[in-house]
């Protein structure tokens, strides 16, 4: 339902109102979409060419509507673009008044309005100054008056437009990327600018600016549908929302769906993803095109005084071989004359590979030839389609705009019938930047770069490709992938040990950061299931090149040297486990010197003792560089003689001085009596923690502050709730209620309970006082947080050290649930 307001219906309105008449239209539900705009536009053209008739306009003058009002596509909350033309002769004051008295009525119904009053050569010079003027003159159409002087001005204005083009569509495309740079890519947005983004309207009006321009065209296949769809999204955001915005927010995407018919917000998204697609990949194969011919003409003045002076015949187009049925010709790869794609079904991976490897756009024209006339390939594929595939596969950046031209002209999914599934499928969480398809092609692009790492770049490459290809389907999609790539590698032509390899990569490409991350990798158990789900040393090897390619495809706060090192720590585990050597028995492992250094300290002074080691982390991983001090690379030792409350009161001091913990290692320490007023057990802590902004604060603070917290007289969570009343977050979507639960970790030293939480200052130290309050110890805890999400995992026993029995572990699970909420 709109909010227009429909009080102000004036004499001007004609019978009934144009604002009721409006309202009644934005209100009908049997013409949405084309009819409704066009609808709309007949009535507000009626509107106000009776303003106009009524305002006794002299001779020589028309009212013009421009830009989108001009193409008729008046959205509920467009603004009306108008030109108040006239040709000079009437006498300024009564073309002034004329004005008024059509600017006036829109004004008082609260419609936005874009208006100007020129004569045609003013609006011509605005337009040779303007480009967005120019553009909106492109798209003239009368509403009332003289019709001969809007046919004029059009004509004039179409007539500079193609004679300036050389000069002008420079300018525009130069408009278009700074705009892109700054709005994104509507097809990979969460929260896209339907209009602005590249892929949006702004590009489709853009596109039919160039047609204009008689230099180039854009492919025609698909794109009214997708400028018609994102029309609908935008008319159905206006009525949700009653507000002229063109950006589809998280909070509307429901509605919007629902006004559209579709069955969820997830359904929007991949409707408008791919109308997107379509417009952007138009929008690259014309702005190729433009600037081919721009470059072409350029050069025929050089080439026709080359001819004049030798007298020789035009120089033939060079085409230079690229593969068997492939050349390069004018800046593209095309097929060679001699090409038969219907002879040869592996001709579309072949263009497409060499194309990559020669970091060449493959032609449209070529593209549009294979999709038509190739057979499709036999199954299980040939040798050659397999190795065709890993090349395009292994070529790096220049993978993307060829695998994107594949997919605009459905070679992609007939190669491999799954991909279909996650086509531009939107992905919710934002630590992803690309919806599931482009995510999968950029891991490969990633790998690409890993693949000195690992004894089969083929099997890591088509890996990539396929890891998320589960996403289509309901449930687990790492479970639902396995079977899914046993499949696809299947018929891509692997062995059946090729194909398991791939397989059990793909259901744990996950396995080894969330392990690395969330687990205790001093716990035997921890490490003897991975390398039990691993197998080979072979597979993982490959696992630990995905887990990295991956995590730089998702999004830049999925990476860091911190979670690399971790990850890597891991691997040189396993890869222990899978060559036979015996794991060390964490119980014998003795403090280091460091440790037992301040653990004395702490039992000879029976207060806490803390330092902090600020050297960075240093990734063993190729091409992960080291930021020291790395964000989660700073560690905190503090040793204190053993009491209660130690693991809530640190994890609230941290929080207090803004400090993000990543993990914690808590451990018992039995030291000789004697060494002071203690009974001879201490403590000792070991964090990794980062500053959230600035500098670390220093150690003697922090001592002092939990010095305080311990007895008492510092009242953490009174201070954490000033300070979030004081800086109140972003309202937003509310977050999911937490969720606690028994890890299946088969750990012999501690009952492993994991917390899922939106991350908040002071997380930690909640759970370490519902855990308090449930007399268990902790023994660990490791923090993995990625954007607003956070997953905390306890490692507890009972006080005397043992595990806590299957009952008491779930009920503390659910009292941990209920504290946090």
């Amino acid at each position: 339902m709109t909010n227009l307001d429909t009080s102000d219906t004036t004499e001007e309105s004609g019978p009934g109102g144009y604002a009721a008449a409006r309202l009644l239209l934005l209100q009908e539900k049997e013409r949405p979409g084309p009819p409704r705009r066009a609808a709309l536009a007949r009535l507000t053209d009626d509107w106000l060419a009776g303003l106009f008739a009524a305002a006794a306009p002299p001779r020589g003058t028309a009212l013009v509507a421009v830009g989108g009002y001009g193409r008729a596509e008046l959205s509920p909350r467009s603004d009306l673009d108008l030109l108040l033309l006239h040709d000079g002769t009437a006498d300024k004051t009564a073309v002034a008044a004329l004005a008024d008295r059509i600017w006036y009525p829109v004004w008082d119904l609260g419609l936005a309005l874009d208006h100007s009053v020129r004569t045609p050569a003013e609006a011509r010079a605005t337009a040779g100054e303007d480009l967005k003027a120019h553009l909106g003159l492109l798209d003239a159409r009368t509403l009332a008056g003289d019709a001969g002087l809007v046919a004029a001005l059009r004509t004039t204005v179409l007539a500079d437009w193609r004679n300036q083009a050389p000069r002008r569509l420079p300018e525009l495309d130069a408009l278009c990327r700074e705009r892109a740079e700054r709005t994104g890519e509507l097809q990979y947005l969460l929260e896209p600018d339907l209009k602005e983004a590249r892929g949006g309207l702004r590009d489709a009006q853009v596109l039919r600016a160039v047609a204009a321009s008689w230099l180039a065209d854009a492919p025609r296949e698909g794109l009214d549908v997708a400028r018609r769809r994102l029309l609908d999204a935008r008319d159905a955001l206006h009525l949700a929302t009653g507000r002229a915005t063109d950006r589809l927010a998280l909070q509307e995407q429901d509605a919007v769906a629902a006004g559209l018919g579709l069955l969820d917000a997830d359904t929007l998204l991949r409707e408008v993803y791919e109308a997107a697609r379509t417009i952007s990949y138009a929008t690259d194969v014309t702005w190729r095109e433009v600037n081919r011919v721009l470059k072409a003409r350029s050069a025929r003045p050089r080439l026709r005084t080359l001819l004049s002076r030798g007298g020789g015949a035009k120089p033939p187009v060079e085409r230079t071989p690229l593969a068997e049925g492939v050349v390069e010709m004018d800046g593209e790869a095309v097929l060679a004359r001699g090409a038969r794609p219907e002879r040869d079904p592996v001709l579309p991976l072949r263009a497409a590979a060499a194309a990559a490897q020669s970091a060449l756009p493959i032609s449209p024209h070529a593209v549009r030839r294979l999709a038509a006339a190739a057979k499709p390939l036999p199954v299980p594929w040939p040798a050659e389609a397999r190795e065709e595939l890993v090349t395009l596969l292994g070529a790096g950046e220049a993978t993307v705009p060829v695998w994107e031209a594949l997919e605009a002209e459905g070679i992609v999914t007939r190669l491999l019938p799954d991909w279909e599934r996650v086509r531009c499928r939107p992905q919710r969480n934002p630590v992803h930047t690309w919806t599931v398809d482009r995510h999968l092609v950029e891991t490969a692009v990633r790998a690409s770069s890993l693949t000195r790492r690992v004894g089969r770049p083929d099997l890591l490459l088509v890996a990539a490709l396929l890891h998320d290809i589960g996403k289509g389907w309901p449930g687990d999609h790492s479970v639902a992938g396995e079977t899914i790539a046993r499949d696809l590698a299947a018929r891509i032509g692997f062995d059946r040990t090729d194909t398991a390899v791939i397989a059990t990569v793909v259901r744990h490409h996950l396995l080894l950061v969330e392990t690395a991350t969330r687990r205790d990798l001093d716990d035997p158990a921890t490490v003897q299931s991975v390398a039990t789900a691993v197998g080979t040393l072979g597979t993982l090897e490959l696992l630990h090149a995905l887990t990295e390619a991956d995590a730089l495809a998702t999004g830049p706060a999925a990476w860091s040297s911190w979670r690399a090192s971790l990850v890597a720590d891991l691997v040189k585990r396993v890869a222990g486990v899978l060559a036979g050597e015996p794991l060390p028995d964490p119980e014998a492992a003795a403090p280091s010197a460091e440790q037992e250094r301040l653990a004395i300290e702490a039992l000879r002074t029976g207060e806490p003792v803390l330092a902090l080691r600020t050297e960075p982390v240093v990734a063993e991983s190729e091409g992960t560089e080291p930021e020291g001090p790395e964000p989660v690379g700073v560690e905190l030792l503090i040793a204190l003689p053993d009491q209660p409350g130690v693991l809530p009161a640190v994890a609230g001091v941290l929080a207090l001085h803004r400090l993000t913990v990543r993990a914690a290692d808590l451990r018992a320490v039995d030291l000789p009596s004697g060494l002071g007023s203690g009974s001879g057990s201490v403590l000792v802590l070991d964090w990794r923690v980062a500053a959230e902004y600035g500098s670390l604060p220093e150690a003697a603070r922090l001592r002092a502050d939990l010095v305080r917290a311990l007895d008492g007289s510092l009242d953490i969570p009174a201070r954490l709730a000033e300070r979030e009343a004081a800086y109140p977050r972003r309202r937003g979507l509310a977050a999911p209620p937490p969720r606690v639960t028994v890890a299946a970790a088969d750990s012999r030293l501690a009952t492993v309970i994991e917390v899922r939480a939106q991350d908040a200052p002071g997380l930690l130290h909640r759970i370490g006082r519902a855990l308090e309050g449930a007399a268990v110890r902790v023994r660990s805890a490791h923090v993995s947080t990625l954007g607003a999400n956070a997953v905390d995992t306890l490692y507890v026993t009972r006080p005397d050290g043992s595990l806590l029995p299957d009952e008491e572990a779930i009920d503390l699970a659910r009292a941990l649930e209920e504290a946090l909420r």
